[in-house]
């Protein structure tokens, strides 16, 4: 608007400078030189004119011809923007005192400035002038002139008081007006400002301005219809600039008058300040489309409110917060009230807000915070609140639904004022549950023991009652968890669980292990008579109700029960056959044995147990005199399995046929081959103590003590005391006397380190170290046992062993003792705990082809639980995102998430979001986010991961707000993962220097 009250100005104005007619009247001059230059000077020949001057001022001798030449070559300097011109003038000033063009040069220069729009310079020499005797015509210039270069100053106050002297004056009054009018304007003096334009409103020349000015000030006025009609008349006459700011008073006009409706098209037509909108604007409009319940439209204006921290913003959340709930945007409206509830610029809606926040982080989750703190935080805040009953309901329930116990016992114990002693006892009872499905048993016994504390649902005391006697059996307290089932089995209201189904499996189970063989055999048959659907179970049952008739000595109910589960071909159906097989030995079948085993062999190629298969079978053979064919047997055992532990053993039964035989010379070849291979086992023992007696029955003495005396495993002169300190040891161990039995097994150790009985003292001792959590010192002790050839100990001393360097993150170490367990175990469940094993460590090792080897080997494992194929998949997604091979890794995922649990299926789940965001299925990747923050919120690394996706996919939905707001609260409540918190910022210092451009309320410096 300042270029208009230039050209206004100058167009308004005819300032002339000439003086041909002043100096005409005024002054006569003989000297013609002085004309001539006088003469330049009026015909704007100024730097010849100047030059003729300067000729005569140095020529005459007469004061006031000196001095009009002094005064004309400064103002010719001046004209001429000359260096120093400035000086010449204030230097005539100085020198001609007396000289009455004093006054009027000032003025001159001053104008001269003024003309050519110098007001800064023309206000200089404005101030110098003297208006004492000055004419009223040249007063009022003089005043208007000054007051006009004050108001290009904005020196608005010592403008007005000039304006003020000429507001009546003919020729500067309206001018005058306006620029009063104006400055008032500036000043939001808006009554003012209305006062002298309507003085002026009928001028022409002023018209075209006014209006919109004065449609301005009536908006600010609170003159909203007489706004609307300026504005709307002015709209035609104005350029783009104003046609923008014109629809911008009309469509808030009418919005202040609530006419919604008709404001939306006029305050869409806003262009905005340099074009971009504030949160305000975005606020009215989207208010005019929500009053019109056009909630879609509202939605898409109210989140484009970034950041705001004001009564508006609190509102608009609000209010935006109520288009997602009517258009179901449940998860878009919890951030939005929960927004809204965070500020107190009206605590009204704050109030409503935070109740609308805690209903719906009941009804869908919460990812911020638990779902009961968030209502029990409402409670302590609004304590008088009429919805108190409601929340209190909500809270009790949440504490079951929303899965985090562990948080929600947190607050629980924070909060005894209002705790449900029934909700107490529910929580505490998942998350039992909870870790007892993470396999932290003892753990889990604790929460159990809480939730029997407070008794108030029966159902629930009788399932605490079970699972703490479930916990207590796999911690291997078999009487506490016998004590636990019989306590449940009397409970009045256990028949209505679904855990009474397996009551008497777990009954049977632990008379067990507790060596209680008659009980077992009842318990097993009473879960086999009414097992219905299980299979797994009813298999297993038979299985080990075989097992407690075969080493109670009931065979052929022994054969009966593993016939059974034969006929059910379902896991271990190798164990049943091969145990079939060893129980007609006992039945004095000996022939029915070796058909059995003979058929074992041929069928079962791929069982762990076929060397023990075929050690029987040559065993059957020699007990039945057909020696020949046992001799095959134990030749086919030691070809096919060279480190199965039973070599030793075949090699010396066959010593011992021979020698039975009269085969000296091959039997002592065998004895041989044992004490070489295998020294250190009760085998060599006894090949030596049988070699001994073909020795001295041939009278080779002296080649048997020659070789004996090579032997470093045996001391013959000290065996007697080596086997008593050895079984003093035993006894103590057997007696689980721990810390005196490793004292025990040290000093025997130390007596005879290469002793009868070394290996089984270290494995002895190890297990003591072991079982003592003393890790660190077991560790030599299984190395030893796992060094000698393949014993009854290798097997179990290389899981432990594994373990241990597992623990100690030596994953180099536990890959080489796993791979050997792999090869060399007997139990298919320790081929599947090294290939896991394996797997897991080669993934920390960032060896990702291997681990992919492995999980694929796992996966391949027919009796493997859920838990484990979850780990399998989970390795393979894991080294697949690694290795860059994303679709591998999306259907690995896809996967996981069938069967997974706990933090694997957040895992899952977060990636399953991930990936939806990658293909564009911004919504599907949401629900992922959603689910996760629901079903998941205790695996909160994963929750603020995934909530960094949801505000990638809401940014590219086109909300703004959610984007930001959510990114916002993840470098707010997520602090203990800087990774996370830094990508938060990053990517909301992204979004917000992008709506930026559109919105001039964000500051993209400003993330917190």
């Amino acid at each position: 608007m300042r270029n208009f009250f230039k050209i206004s100005l100058v167009a308004g104005l005819c300032f002339s400078f000439s003086v041909t007619a002043q100096e005409s009247r005024i002054y006569t001059h003989a000297n013609k030189d002085y004309q001539e230059a006088l003469n330049l000077y009026n015909n704007k020949q100024y730097q010849a004119a100047q030059s003729v001057f300067s000729k005569v001022k140095e020529q005459t001798s007469d004061y006031e011809t000196e001095a009009n030449c002094a005064y004309y070559i400064a103002n010719a300097a001046i004209r001429l923007n000359q260096l120093g011109a400035d000086k010449l003038m204030e230097d005539f000033v100085e020198y001609y005192p007396t000289s009455t063009r004093r006054n009027s040069a000032f003025i001159d220069v001053a104008d001269y400035y003024f003309e050519h729009g110098k007001y800064a310079y023309a206000l200089k020499w404005y101030d110098k002038v003297e208006d004492q005797n000055m004419s009223n015509r040249e007063r009022e210039g003089f005043n208007f002139k000054k007051g006009y270069a004050l108001f290009t100053a904005r020196k608005y106050k010592d403008a007005e008081r000039y304006f003020n002297q000429v507001e009546t004056s003919q020729e500067y009054g309206s001018q005058a007006k306006y620029y009063i009018g104006y400055m008032a304007y500036q000043r939001d003096n808006y009554d003012r400002a209305s006062a002298y334009f309507d003085k002026i409103s009928n001028e022409e020349e002023f018209n075209e301005k006014l209006s919109y000015y004065q449609a301005d000030l009536n908006f600010k006025l609170g003159n909203f219809q007489k706004a609307i009609d300026l504005a709307k008349a002015q709209l035609p006459k104005s350029d783009r600039k104003e046609i923008s700011e014109l629809n911008k008073i009309i469509g808030e006009s009418y919005f202040n008058l609530k006419e919604y409706e008709a404001a939306i098209p006029y305050l869409r037509k806003y262009k905005g300040k340099r074009g971009r909108w504030n949160n305000t604007d975005f606020y009215q409009l989207g208010y005019a489309y929500y009053k019109q319940k056009d909630y879609e439209n509202a939605i898409g204006q109210f989140n484009k409110i970034v950041g705001g921290k004001n009564k508006v913003a609190q509102n608009a959340y609000y209010h935006l917060a109520e288009c997602y709930l009517n258009t179901d945007k449940k998860q878009q409206a919890l951030n939005a009230f929960r927004n809204a509830s965070q500020m107190n610029f009206d605590e009204q809606i704050q109030k409503d807000a935070w109740l609308n926040y805690a209903r719906l982080s009941y009804d869908i989750g919460n990812p911020y915070q638990s779902v009961p703190e968030v209502l029990t935080s409402y409670l302590e805040k609004y304590p008088d609140s009429g919805y108190k009953a409601e929340i209190e309901e909500l809270l009790v329930d949440s504490y079951i639904t929303s899965k985090n116990y562990e948080a929600a016992l947190e607050v629980l114990d924070k909060n005894k004022s209002f705790t449900s002693k029934e909700a107490y006892q529910k929580v505490a009872f998942y998350r039992g549950l909870e870790l007892y499905t993470e396999g932290d048993y003892q753990e889990a016994v604790e929460f159990l023991d809480k939730s029997l504390k407070e008794p108030q649902e029966p159902t629930y005391t009788a399932r605490a009652i079970y699972w703490k006697a479930e916990s207590d059996y796999l911690l291997n307290n078999f009487d506490e968890a016998l004590i636990g089932y019989k306590q449940f089995a009397q409970n009045s209201v256990a028949q209505e669980t679904d855990e009474y189904q397996t009551l008497n499996y777990n009954l049977a189970y632990t008379y067990f292990k507790q060596k209680d063989y008659p009980q077992a055999i009842e318990y097993f048959t009473s879960y086999i008579n009414k097992s219905k659907d299980d299979e797994v179970r009813l298999n297993d049952s038979y299985l080990r109700l075989g097992d407690s008739h075969f080493v109670s000595a009931k065979y052929w109910p022994a054969i009966e029960a593993y016939n059974k589960s034969i006929a059910l071909n379902g896991n271990d159906v190798d164990y049943a056959s091969f145990q079939k097989a060893i129980s007609y030995g006992f039945v004095n079948r000996n022939e029915r044995k070796i058909e059995e085993l003979n058929k074992f062999i041929s069928a079962h190629r791929r069982s762990p147990l076929r060397d023990d298969a075929m050690y029987e079978l040559g065993n059957s053979y020699v007990n039945d005199n057909r020696t020949a064919e046992g001799l095959d047997a134990y030749d086919q055992l030691i070809s096919n399995y060279r480190r199965s532990s039973y070599v030793s053993k075949a090699l010396l039964k066959q010593g011992l046929i021979h020698y039975n035989a009269g085969s000296n010379n091959l039997a002592l070849a065998k004895f041989k081959t044992v004490v070489r291979d295998f020294p250190n086992t009760q085998e060599a023992l006894q090949a030596v103590s049988t070699a001994k007696l073909i020795y001295v029955d041939t009278g080779r003495v002296d080649e048997y003590a020659a070789w004996v005396k090579d032997l470093d495993f045996v001391d013959v002169s000290d065996a007697e005391l080596d086997n008593d300190s050895f079984e003093s040891a035993e006894r103590q161990y057997a007696q689980n006397k721990t810390d005196a039995a490793i004292r025990a097994f040290e000093s025997y150790l130390k007596q005879f380190p290469n002793g009868l009985h070394a290996l089984k003292a270290h494995f002895y001792l190890a297990q003591s170290y072991f079982s003592k959590d003393q890790k660190e010192n077991s560790l030599d002790h299984y190395i030893y046992v796992t060094s000698k050839e393949r014993n009854e100990y290798t097997e179990q001393a290389l899981v432990r062993l594994s373990e241990i360097y597992l623990g100690q993150k030596s994953y180099r170490n536990a890959i080489t003792v796993l791979k050997r367990l792999e090869q060399e175990a007997d139990f298919p469940q320790n081929i599947t705990f090294a290939q896991s094993n394996i797997m897991k460590a080669s993934y920390e090792l960032r060896n990702y082809p291997e681990t992919v080897t492995y999980a694929e080997k796992v996966l391949g494992t027919a009796k493997i639980d859920n838990r484990i194929k979850s780990d399998a998949q989970v390795m393979i997604a894991r080294s697949a995102i690694q290795t860059g091979d994303e679709d591998r890794a999306k259907a690995a995922y896809a996967e996981v998430r069938k069967i997974a649990t706990g933090s694997l299926a957040a895992e899952a789940l977060y990636y399953d979001a991930y990936f939806k965001n990658k293909e564009g299925d911004h919504e599907g990747s949401n629900a992922s986010v959603q689910k996760l923050a629901n079903d998941y919120s205790a695996y909160k690394e994963f929750g603020a991961k995934g909530l960094i996706i949801m505000a990638k996919n809401f940014y590219a939905l086109d909300d703004a707000f959610q984007a930001t707001y959510i990114l916002e609260n993840v470098t707010q409540n997520f602090t203990d993962y800087p990774e996370i918190v830094e990508e938060a910022k990053k990517e909301l210092n992204t979004i917000k220097t992008e709506e930026s451009k559109r919105n001039s309320s964000v500051d993209p410096d400003n993330n917190n």
